[in-house]
């Protein structure tokens, strides 16, 4: 049967981009019939199987684009790793759906769609399959009165059970306290089909869609149970046989309550991105001709000036027009000290205000913000898989089958051996109850979402999951210069007077440059305000592109050189030959002497600039070094300058005046060289860093660079620390760590426990309690890392 799917299409302008989308469409595989409307800008597709991802690559191979939208749902349901592969599959049915990934740990849903795909479809979808679903009511949606219902039921349940586990602790003391059999029918029967009912709907549905979870494993367990003790006391109804009613009740209390601690536990997970919301505040103080106003934070307009009072945050992002005052980013950058602002600085939106009152004129509000867009990075990285949970969800997909085989077999095995039916159905219900995927599905993202939001903390977004994986593994650290090691701006770090003092030879220099925005200017001011000197006024300056500068100060007629410049007026420069033999950028400042028409220029000194290391820059190096890793310095640079900053920091290699297109190709032989299990990160802030942060199998972007490096690195360092490449890389040891002790748990723990209740050693009860004790355990040991400090 052939289906219909509307496909929208940007870039057509005629009936020709119409034909040529059409032919394009057409050639996909099932594609029966392809009509394009240029009007609507969009494509109906007639095929006998539909392929949205194929359709859209089609398109884009035309030369045409296809706009896509982002859909986040709220599922409820889902209990095991074999969910979140149904779910999966029933939302990558509904065309239109190029990829869905599923967050059990969040309970979340990310769907990337065509435009124009309806939520409510998914939503039915997901629904048929037995997991209902809604949209975030925002981003404060919450499961905290589901959470306390769910808490309530498990109580009433262990009031109903506590009777029929009383017999069992009697026994210990030599006492009988076995309740009459219609005494334990009547306790057991509300926690079977109330309690448990969610068991059953829950394993119907999967069994309809021609699958299995732990819901029908739990099912099936507690359904023997309870069949098994009807039947014996059908046996025996005067007397007072030995019954399971207790194993039935206390396995689903168990598996109820481990689920109420686990939503407990995930909600603890998500506290690092709650945190980070509630960093916004609700309204904003505006000011306007008419006074201030205090206005909802979501009717806030790119422009508005906004008064913000100590003690408060910063509604939005913006540039600071009054006051001076210390805001604490703490949050957004990872910085503990206050930092200060004054006017002209950028300050971002949920800093919290110190001591002053501010004005400050917004340039980014809402979604726009760098807050916001924290939120979503780390959203979206919690929500994507790791590499590692890819072949965790294999497994899970054939887990459940694979028990119900081995249940079974059990069954078979004891009853052959002549052991009876009895015992045979008791052991089988063991293997089901003890079963338990939910810690195989848990024990990843449960483990990242812990990290990813500590390392938000940090100061270091996870935009790509597998970075965090892959971080662990790098051998080799490549550095640019500009802006990531050094401080990415000019400073005056030496001066030397020819004729007279230093302090006049900076002070003259200093009153040429005072009206000039070049930052080699703006260094020599900015040494001469640090020094208290007194600065006169220039007259008639006029600048020299390229060359440097000319004026007259006190009546005197002098130039700023560069030192080409200065050699072609004919001044001796050889005297700041060893500075600039390390890499500095000299100029000189030239005098006139008065009366000459054509005059002969002297020199009356230099000025020595460098691009200083930052503070931790050698300190990480030398982490680096300690952790084993080769670094490299990657630059573009002269060479002389990149061999004094790699010399200074004790850079192990250095690739120096590197064009920005030729940045990947050193780092795919960086990656050559590395062999197959060393990998190479690339920490870089520019956009010619962009291609080489794409190349490396970790890329990690300043924050204080350009948003491209930003969007192609997998990691993003919020301050410009250069430690914060430490940070990531010890906490990506700490993550995987995490994970791997989880899937070694969760793992080892089926591995024992399937076959110690299939030879008959556990008790159902005891099975029951421990299965709900693994995924809680997983989620207990993922929160432990929120404990984590870098070393």
């Amino acid at each position: 049967m052939n289906q219909t799917l509307t496909v929208p299409v940007a870039g057509m302008t005629c009936a020709s981009c119409v034909a040529r989308v059409e032919k394009a469409l057409k050639k996909v595989p099932g594609v029966v019939d392809a009509r394009v409307n240029l009007a609507t800008e969009q494509a109906t597709v007639e095929s006998t199987a539909l392929d949205a991802a194929a359709l859209g690559a089609a398109i884009e191979r035309a030369g045409y684009t296809v706009p896509e939208q982002q859909i986040k749902l709220q599922v409820d349901g889902m209990t095991c790793a074999s969910c979140v592969g149904r779910v999966e599959r029933a939302l990558k049915k509904v065309p239109g759906v190029l990829e869905a990934g599923v967050n059990l740990a969040a309970g979340t849903a990310e769907v990337r769609a065509l435009a124009g795909t309806s939520a409510e479809g998914l939503l039915a979808a997901l629904d048929r399959a037995g997991y209902p679903a809604h949209l975030p009511a925002g981003d404060d949606d919450t499961t905290s009165p589901r959470a306390d219902r769910e808490g309530w039921l498990v109580a009433l349940g262990a009031l109903l059970a506590l009777p029929l586990v009383l017999p069992m602790v009697g026994d210990l003391f030599g006492q009988h306290w076995m309740l009459p059999a219609w005494w334990q029918w009547a306790l057991a029967t509300p926690v079977q089909f109330v309690l448990g009912a969610r068991f059953y709907r829950a394993g119907w549905k999967a069994l309809r869609s021609g699958s299995g979870n732990m819901d029908l494993l739990v099912a099936l367990g507690t359904s023997a149970a309870y069949g098994l003790s009807l039947w014996l006391w059908s046996r025996e109804p005067d007397g007072m046989p030995h019954l399971y009613f207790e194993s039935a009740a206390v396995v689903i209390v168990l598996v109820r309550l481990g689920k109420w601690l686990e939503s407990r536990a995930k909600r603890r997970t998500l506290q690092a991105l709650d945190a980070l919301r509630e960093l916004r505040p609700d309204t904003a103080n505006v000011r306007s001709a008419a006074g201030e106003r205090l206005v909802p934070l979501a009717e806030l307009r790119v422009g508005d000036e906004v008064v913000v009072r100590p003690g408060e945050r910063l509604p939005a992002d913006g540039t600071l027009l009054e006051g001076r005052t210390h805001l604490d980013e703490s949050m957004l950058t990872g910085e503990s000290l206050p930092v200060a602002r004054e006017p002209g600085d950028i300050v971002a939106g949920g800093a919290l205000n110190g001591e002053g009152l501010i004005v400050v004129r917004t340039t980014a509000v809402g979604t726009e913000t760098q807050l916001s867009r924290i939120v979503r990075l780390v959203e979206t990285a919690q929500a994507a898989k790791a590499p590692i949970q890819q072949t965790v969800d294999r497994v899970a997909e054939v887990f459940v089958p694979a028990v119900v085989v081995i249940a079974v077999l059990t069954a078979l095995g004891w009853w052959l051996a002549g052991a009876g039916l009895e015992t045979a159905v008791v052991n089988a219900v063991a293997v089901l109850v003890i079963a338990c995927p939910c810690a195989l599905g848990l024990a990843t993202p449960a483990a990242m979402m812990v990290g990813t939001g500590l390392a938000a903390r940090r100061g270091v977004l996870v935009r790509d999951p597998q970075a965090l994986e892959l971080m662990r593994q790098v051998r080799v650290v490549a550095f640019d210069k500009t802006g990531t090691l050094t401080e990415g701006r000019p400073q005056l770090v030496a001066w030397q007077a020819v004729v007279g003092d230093d302090e006049s030879l900076l002070r003259d220099a200093a009153a040429l440059q005072a009206g000039s925005e070049h930052p080699l200017a703006r260094a020599v001011t900015q040494a001469a305000q640090q020094r208290g000197l007194a600065v006169s006024t220039a007259q008639g300056v006029r600048a020299e592109a390229g060359r440097g500068l000319e004026g007259q100060v006190g009546g005197r007629r002098l130039r700023i050189a560069s030192t080409r410049w200065a050699g072609e007026l004919g001044v001796d420069t050889t005297a700041a030959a060893a500075v600039q033999a390390e890499g500095r950028s000299v100029s000189w400042l030239l005098e006139s002497p008065a009366g000459r028409a054509d005059p002969a220029w002297i020199a009356r000194g230099w000025l020595a600039f460098g691009d200083e290391p930052r503070a931790s820059a050698a300190e990480t190096i030398r982490h680096l070094h300690a952790a084993g890793l080769r670094t490299v310095l990657v630059s573009g640079d002269h060479r002389a300058a990149a061999e004094a900053v790699a010399r200074r920091l004790g850079i192990d290699a250095l690739r120096a005046e590197v064009l920005p297109a030729d940045k990947a190709a050193v780092v795919a032989a960086l990656k050559a060289e590395a062999g197959g299990d060393g990998r190479v990160a690339m920490v870089g802030d520019g956009i010619n860093d962009a291609p080489a942060l794409a190349a490396a199998d970790v890329g990690l972007a300043m924050a204080t660079g350009t948003d491209v490096a930003m969007a192609t690195a997998g990691l993003t360092l919020m301050r410009g620390d250069p430690a914060l490449v430490v940070e990531a890389l010890q906490l990506s040891h700490a993550i995987v760590r995490k994970i791997r002790q989880n899937l070694f748990w969760a793992f080892a723990y089926n591995v024992v426990g399937i076959p110690l209740a299939a030879l008959g050693l556990l008790n159902p009860v005891v099975a029951g309690g421990a299965m709900a004790l693994s995924s809680v355990s997983v989620l207990a040991n993922a929160l432990l890392l929120s404990r984590w400090k870098p070393r």
